[in-house]
């Protein structure tokens, strides 16, 4: 059983892209990022960058711990897991290798424009661009290029699930 992890800035699509490519398998289980993390705590949350930073970091790490433990045991009961997250530093992505037991795990980074990504959150509920549009520097400068980077700017979502499933095999990092 392998594990899928789908990651791009807030509105680059990966909860879609996730929620669709899980659809393909007979079996499987799409694990949210922003579910774990804001809507499993009921008070006491802190959102990343919210104050105080210490508890935002550590919030943030206990969502990456569960989504871990709960892909772990999906792929145990026989579903592939498929997981969404904001990883844009290699040590967020170090939690992941270290946590996720469930071998191979596959690492898809989707990176359309930014311009594509500042249309996309005007058209979304809960708009975070001018928030978050700072970490396209970080994460194009100081990620390693592991895994499969999409440039999704012209893609549909079901595009960027077909590109996935054809290049499935160059995204895996850990076996």
């Amino acid at each position: 059983m392998r594990a899928i992890l789908i990651s791009g800035l807030p509105g680059a699509g990966k909860t879609t892209v996730a929620r669709l490519l899980a659809a393909r398998y007979p079996r499987s289980a799409h694990i949210e990022g922003d579910l774990v993390g804001e809507r499993f705590i009921v008070n006491g949350r802190v959102l990343p960058g919210g104050s105080p930073a210490s508890e935002a970091d550590a919030q943030l790490l206990l969502r990456r711990r569960i989504m871990c433990q709960m892909a772990d045991r999906y792929a145990e009961a026989g579903f592939v897991p498929v997981l969404d997250d904001v990883v844009v530093s290699p040590p967020v992505l170090d939690v992941y290798l270290d946590r996720l037991r469930t071998r191979p795990f596959a690492f898809v980074q989707l990176i359309p424009a930014l311009a594509v990504i500042e249309r996309r959150d005007a058209g979304r509920d809960k708009h975070v661009f001018e928030m978050w549009k700072h970490l396209d520097t970080e994460l194009r400068t100081a990620m390693p290029r592991t895994g499969l980077w999409l440039d999704t700017t012209h893609l549909t979502a079901q595009q960027t699930v077909d590109r996935i499933q054809a290049d499935l095999d160059t995204a895996l990092i850990a076996s």
